[in-house]
């Protein structure tokens, strides 16, 4: 029961309405790719700064109810000596953290991947919770092609999705449960239609397995657009349209909130294609946003590595968190990108 009124507190704090999620647990080599971009070395140091500017963001708590951390980040400071953690939870921001420890391919399986992580998640969240973290996320991928993925994919990821939240929640941490199906290749909208109508079906059914209580987790689904290189690219209505109703075939309402990834996205398109499913009317859940690149890449392009520009980024990113939590009410305006 203490974990319940634990988990419980904790969905009331992220769970509001328009607000989202700050994704800022890039791993070691995804920062460095993307530090690349504006020249800048990824160094501790410069990792600890760019993550503080994106926490210290005056008002950002005003559109940003969570981020999830990276583990190196969880145990930084700001340079005053404040915990980073702490430095989100004293805007209203609740901490979290990226569990699992990323894809290899599946055996016999060619194509697929599976994520690891689980082996020592229970005595990891023990820590993670003493540094202040209050929820998790795991993510699984699925490559998409005619034959990817493979029913032994769909179910093995679903498994390990389960797996984590039922450990999620007996440590007292909200679980994220985030099954990607990716945007890369040429595959059509339709052919991602029915693999995420698959996959989310598939993890549900794992979730009702592991007895994990659908009111104290977070779905981190993302949209059902058409692959980067496929020559028809829907608008938004078709994506809004879509989205929605594979959500409504295989996501019970109980669940307490849906956050999409952007998922290589431009910022615009993020906040485009959430305000159109926010418009559509039918949905039982929250639908927000989770994003990491979206929200990140104005500000990343603003600082480029230089203390004067701190404020510049800081600027940039709340602006661009403001326009996602008006996609989060369906009230977003594109006209207003010019100001972005």
């Amino acid at each position: 029961m203490q974990n319940d009124s634990a988990l419980q507190s904790t969905i009331d704090a992220i769970v509001q309405d328009g607000k989202g999620l700050l994704a800022a647990d890039e791993s070691g080599p995804t920062i460095a790719k993307r530090f690349k971009t504006i020249e800048v070395a990824s160094t501790e140091e410069n990792r600890r700064a760019w993550r503080t500017l994106l926490l210290s963001t005056p008002g950002l708590g005003q559109y940003v109810s969570g981020v999830i951390l990276y583990e190196e980040t969880l145990g930084q400071q700001a340079d005053d000596g404040e915990p980073l953690p702490s430095l989100a939870a004293r805007q209203g921001i609740v901490p979290g953290i990226k569990v699992d420890a990323g894809k290899i391919a599946l055996a016999h399986a060619s194509g697929d991947e599976i994520t690891q992580g689980l082996d020592g998640l229970a005595g990891r969240l023990e820590k993670y919770k003493a540094q202040g973290a209050r929820f998790a996320k795991w993510r699984a991928v699925y490559n998409v092609s005619d034959a990817l993925p493979s029913r032994l994919a769909v179910e093995a990821n679903a498994e390990s999705l389960a797996r984590y939240a039922a450990i999620c929640q007996e440590a007292g941490i909200v679980p994220i449960v985030e099954p990607e199906v990716l945007m890369d290749g040429g595959h059509s909208i339709e052919r991602c239609f029915d693999v995420t109508e698959a996959v989310l079906h598939e993890v549900f059914h794992a979730l009702h397995r592991h007895a994990v209580v659908l009111e104290h987790m977070l779905l981190k689904p993302s949209m059902v657009v058409a692959g980067k290189s496929h020559a028809r690219q829907a608008g938004v209505s078709e994506v809004a349209e879509r989205t929605v109703c594979i959500l409504g075939r295989t996501v019970p309402p109980a669940v307490a909130g849906i956050y999409f990834l952007s998922g290589g996205q431009t910022p615009q398109e993020a906040s485009a294609n959430l305000d159109a499913i926010n418009r559509t009317g039918r949905r039982p859940w929250p639908l927000s946003f989770s994003y990491g690149r979206a929200l990140q890449e104005p500000p990343l392009a603003a600082w480029r590595g230089k203390p004067e520009n701190v404020e510049a980024a800081q600027q940039a990113l709340l602006e661009r968190a403001r326009l996602n939590g008006a996609a989060a009410r369906g009230c977003y305006d594109a006209k207003e990108e010019a100001k972005a």
